[in-house]
């Protein structure tokens, strides 16, 4: 399965972008667990970061980040079978787990919960 992995990217971070990159290294941290069950693991800001950059992006929380880092997301969610929410405060994971209920993809909060990671 396809899998999005959400949790905190910028979410108590004060746009620090030692913190973010923290946040993003906590995102990565199931995916090799996912891939070895036999899953594609994904993190939304794998896709919306180069994205942004390529489009002139400057500033965190700018207009133009505003306009591609949520949406990527629930683009992703129109292609991902299931998703894995970490813990911690995210306006952004809450989105996307709201968007899974609302499709019927399982979302699933502990990594040995997903098939096949038991």
């Amino acid at each position: 399965m396809l899998i999005l992995i959400a949790g905190p990217y910028r979410s108590g971070t004060g746009d620090d972008p030692q913190k973010m990159a923290e946040n993003l290294k906590r995102l990565e941290e199931p995916s090799y667990a996912l891939f070895k069950a036999g899953h594609l693991p994904m993190i939304g800001e794998w896709v919306a970061l180069p994205v942004w950059h390529a489009a002139g992006g400057k500033s965190i929380g700018d207009d133009l980040y505003e306009e591609i880092f949520h949406p990527t997301a629930g683009r992703l969610l129109q292609l991902c079978e299931g998703v894995l929410r970490l813990p911690g405060e995210s306006k952004g994971a809450d989105n996307d787990v709201r968007i899974a209920g609302e499709r019927g993809i399982p979302v699933w909060y502990r990594l040995e919960d997903v098939p096949g990671c038991a």
